[in-house]
């Protein structure tokens, strides 16, 4: 607009080189501007812009203000910025530092650049805020001010053959003589007529020499032509004054740029900038930021993994290597004494079983402790499949193992009923490869639908626990999928419902007591342990699912617990048995349980060896009372027909009879006592009554009961009395081996009244034996 005006004093925009090589001396890259909102600042911010877009500095945010700047620069923190260039007066600069000390916008984490021209001590007098001066102060101590040199600091003998510091003396002098006050610009003013005068001087030689080239010629030379060789000489000016290097480009002054810092209560030179060389001079150690080095232009955010403690994960380690040891040691002992009739009636391939689920379980607390810390991504991906699978596996192979040998104990004496029941380890095999086939079928289909992948979640920023200026921001790593919730459900769906009906099945066996099953009890308590426990870690693992230490501890110290509680209940009570008692297996043949039943006063106690040997030795039983019973009953059949051949005989001494025959005859029908009551022994007892014949009791004849003794004991008659006698006798005999008349007199000259027992025969036998 104006080509022919020349600056004599650096422009406010002069600084905005400076200012960009100060940022690129300490590497900052972001910084946001603060303007109060008047021409003239704004043109330097327009142009500061400019200069920064050049320079590749980030500009995160522009602020203008008329008035209060408290909002902007609060909207300044709010960006994070953390290198602040403001262009403001002096009069609003206290308010923008009082804003500055409310927001705790100073210190060692901001950097505060502003215009090196104010007046000294310009808080003092500029204060129309509620801030003390001890808090603006504070908030100021160490911004950088940028202004131009009024004189230059090098002491070399310039145009006007004087130092800049013999020029001050002279000046000063001066002043006090005339008794006038100083300006900032004296130097630039010095410096701008010997401008001119070089200037004029350097044309009038160059006329004089034209003027000689054409002397022989008329040489006239107009205004315009003039105009054009002092603008030419103009842009050549290069020399050194007392304000440096005085040259010109684009009609701006080339001046000296300084830099003074704020520190403790005044401002103190730090630097300079050469425009002319473009080159930033700082004073060695000058510059004192707040902190230990100089702020950041933004806040460093360091990703902090949150991993497992390695002392801990060598704890943890270490237990789980104990209890493998523990695991291989149980293991050989059960192998080695597989054919031990002690180990042998536990099913050692299902103690098998379980030892490798407990081992497996064991393994996968190594994988557990494993995270980016110790692997790469990609193995860590690999990690989450392999020990999600290895987990799952191993606490089917163990609990499915108690599961099974807990279901044949009730499948057995859930319902006593003395029927032949086997089940081998074979079908208990099937069973536990059943529930692993299932798992397999989760798995693989987990693995390729939806397979388990590396994902990162961050948390919110923390500060540094040692101070320094950057954020912490955790981050943990975790093993998950599109669909985790699913999967996660329908494993936990199957295995709880698996641990539900195991505990079930421990509840219903909680009483049975079997020295040839002799871990059914233990193994109940294992079922009780795994569900319970299983149920508190997968609780409280996933609360704490952001605190990767806690649930480490967790999810290791619940498979521990379970995997040694489980083969310690299983195998610790055998290996004591056999070091006090190993012969204790062979010597007792005969096993004993109780078990409640649904009606609380209803009791069982039943002896069996085994299942085998019990249904054989009650029929064995059954089989030789029957044989004995025969017996009785012939002899019985004997003395009665003694009786009556003594009743036909004797005759005087039916009064008698008619007395005391119902004693004798009591006596005589005295039998053992059966306490079984089965079923066996009533259809026994039932088919021997269907072969003896019926008495025909309506066909008996009065008239011939007293009949002469002399008839013959063997005809017709005396045969149906006798049967008639016999049939009543040999009923009330049967009637305690089906539930009826309960004897325990075994001797037949017993009397009625030794047994406490004894109960006397109906009326309807009396009246028949007394007419007899």
């Amino acid at each position: 607009k104006y080509p022919n005006f020349f600056r004599t004093v650096p422009s406010d925009n002069a600084v905005n080189p400076a200012v960009v090589k100060f940022l690129n001396y300490y590497n900052w890259s972001r910084v946001g501007t603060l303007t109060q909102d008047v021409q003239r600042f704004s043109e330097v911010r327009n142009d500061l812009t400019n200069e920064l877009e050049k320079a590749d500095i980030q500009i995160a945010d522009t602020e203008s203000f008329s008035n209060d700047p408290c909002g902007n620069v609060k909207k300044l923190k709010d960006n994070d910025v953390r290198i602040i260039i403001g262009q403001f007066d002096e009069n609003l600069a206290s308010k923008v530092f009082c804003c500055a000390y409310n927001l705790n916008m100073f210190g060692s984490k901001y950097q505060w650049i502003i215009p090196g021209w104010y007046q000294g001590n310009w808080w003092e007098q500029a204060n129309s805020t509620n801030c003390t001066t001890k808090k603006l102060l504070t908030a100021m101590e160490g911004y950088i001010s940028v202004d131009f040199e009024p004189l230059s600091a090098r002491q070399i003998k310039g145009i006007s053959g004087r130092t800049p510091k013999e020029y001050e003396r002279e000046y000063s002098r001066e002043l006090q003589q005339k008794g006038v006050e100083a300006s900032k610009f004296h130097g630039f003013a010095y410096d701008g007529i010997w401008v001119i005068a070089k200037t004029l001087t350097r044309v009038m030689e160059l006329l004089r020499i034209k003027q000689r080239q054409n002397m022989y010629h008329n040489f006239t030379v107009d205004d315009r032509e003039v105009g054009k060789m002092v603008l030419d000489v103009m842009n050549e000016t290069n020399f050194y004054g007392v304000t440096g290097q005085v040259m010109f480009r684009n009609g701006e002054r080339m001046g000296t740029i300084k830099f003074n810092q704020f520190q403790e209560g005044q401002e103190v030179k730090v630097g300079e900038y050469n425009a002319i060389a473009d080159v930033l001079d700082l004073i060695n150690n000058s510059i004192r930021f707040q902190g230990v080095e100089p702020p950041k232009d933004r806040t460093f955010v360091r990703l902090q993994r949150r991993h497992i403690n390695v002392p801990l994960y060598s704890i943890l380690s270490t237990i789980t290597i104990l209890g493998m040891l523990m695991a291989g040691a149980f293991l050989f002992f059960n192998i080695k004494n597989r054919n031990h009739r002690l180990i042998k009636m536990s099913s050692p391939y299902m103690n098998n079983l379980i030892i490798l689920g407990g081992m497996l379980s064991y393994a996968s607390i190594f994988l557990f402790g494993l995270d980016g810390g110790f692997v790469s991504d990609k193995e860590f991906e690999t990690l989450c499949t392999v020990r999600t699978w290895i987990l799952i596996v191993g606490y089917t192979t163990a609990f499915g193992a108690m599961f099974a040998k807990t279901w044949r104990v009730h499948a057995i004496f859930k319902n006593v009923k003395m029927k032949k029941k086997i089940i081998k380890d074979q079908k208990l095999l099937i069973i536990v490869g059943g529930m692993l086939l299932i798992d397999l079928c989760i798995l693989i289909c987990w693995q390729i639908v939806d397979p388990l992948r590396r994902t990162v979640e961050e948390y919110s920023l923390e500060a540094d626990p040692q101070g320094r200026d950057i954020a912490i921001r955790p981050f943990l790593e975790h093993c998950e999928n599109t669909h985790m919730t699913i999967w996660l459900g329908i494993v936990y769906a199957y295995k709880g419902l698996l641990m539900l009906f195991g505990c079930f099945l421990a509840w219903e066996t909680r009483n049975v007591s079997i020295p040839a099953l002799n871990d059914s009890k233990y193994i109940g308590m294992s079922v009780y342990n795994v569900g319970i426990m299983c149920i508190i870690g997968a609780a409280v693992s996933f609360l704490t699912r952001d605190q990767p230490n806690v649930q480490f501890c967790i999810v290791a110290l619940v498979i521990i617990f379970c995997s040694t509680i489980t083969l310690c209940l299983v195998f610790v009570p055998k290996l004591i048995t056999m070091r006090t008692n190993p012969d204790a297996a062979t010597q007792n043949r005969r096993l004993k349980f109780t078990q409640n039943q649904k009606k609380e006063d209803s009791k069982t106690s039943t002896s069996v060896t085994s299942v085998n040997q019990a249904n054989t030795s009650r029929l064995d039983g059954l089989q030789t009372d029957n044989h004995r019973l025969r017996m009785r009953i012939t002899e019985l059949d004997k003395e009665l027909e003694e009786v009556t051949m003594q009743l036909q005989d004797t005759p005087e001494k039916t009064p008698y009879i008619k007395q005391n025959h119902y004693s004798d005859a009591n006596n005589i029908l005295s039998i053992r006592n059966f306490t079984d009551g089965k079923d066996g022994e009533k259809s026994i007892l039932k088919n021997h009554l269907e072969q003896k014949p019926q008495a025909q009791w309506g066909s008996m004849d009065p008239s011939r009961i007293n009949r002469g003794p002399l008839e013959d004991i063997n005809s017709p008659e005396h045969i149906q009395r006798r049967l008639s006698l016999q049939l009543p006798i040999l009923h009330h005999a049967y009637l305690p081996s089906i539930g009826g008349v309960d004897a325990s007199c075994t001797s037949p000259n017993g009397s009625p009244g030794s047994s406490p027992r004894h109960r006397h025969m109906p009326p309807s036998y009396r009246v028949m034996v007394s007419g007899l």
